[in-house]
């Protein structure tokens, strides 16, 4: 019954430090949940993957995915729906009850101090930092288990073949009868996973 502890201290970690986001906050997630061994990096790729791709903040997805996986994972006993729901539960409520009450005190704070030049510093100060947390998650997903999971150089190059198309389609509008479009995100992840099964299955 310890891994329901441990969840429950890492997620409240996760909800009172985790600024700018699901995104800035999943380098935080992956050392916590990767780092003691409770899922392995290829587990936590694709809860990312299933997490950005399900409505709902990644944030919060993610605790709900990983908190009913990792105590089977971790104990063989705790092996089931009703451990994996009381896993989901402790792990969701604990990144999620920290983060709000957080956010009902500052944002009564900064409205009261909106105009003051400390509170415009700090904003100053995190917006930088928010960048970079984004930047690292980028990269930190950047790895084998998402590019090269079978150890075949050709497949490694077709992912990142798909992985740059679906860059230059989210970043760059195409030009079309003297027109600009964009590519809405929902449909390149649908193009990507058809090309997915098309390729690997």
């Amino acid at each position: 019954m310890s891994i329901y502890w441990k969840l429950i201290w890492a997620y409240l970690k996760i909800g009172i430090f985790g600024f700018g986001g699901g995104y800035a906050m999943l380098s935080l997630v992956e050392k916590s949940v990767v780092g003691p061994g409770w899922i392995s990096e290829t587990m936590f790729t694709d809860i990312v993957a299933i997490s950005q791709m399900t409505p709902g903040p990644i944030g919060i997805n993610s605790a709900t995915y990983i908190g009913y996986v990792a105590p089977g994972s971790v104990n063989p006993e705790l092996h089931g729906v009703l451990w994996g729901l009381m896993g989901s539960i402790f792990a969701t409520l604990a990144v999620t009850v920290p983060s709000f009450f957080l956010v009902l005190y500052s944002a009564h704070f900064i409205r009261r101090h909106n105009e003051s030049g400390a509170v415009k510093a700090v904003f100053s100060g995190l917006r930088p930092v928010v960048v970079g947390l984004i930047a690292s998650a980028a990269i930190m997903l950047m790895n084998a288990a998402n590019f090269n999971p079978n150890g075949i150089s050709s497949q490694m190059w077709t992912n990142i073949a798909i992985c740059a198309i679906a860059f230059c389609l989210a970043y760059f509008p195409i030009k079309f009868k003297k027109k600009s479009i964009k590519i809405h995100p929902i449909l390149i992840i649908i193009l990507a996973g058809i090309a997915g099964f098309v390729l690997y299955y």
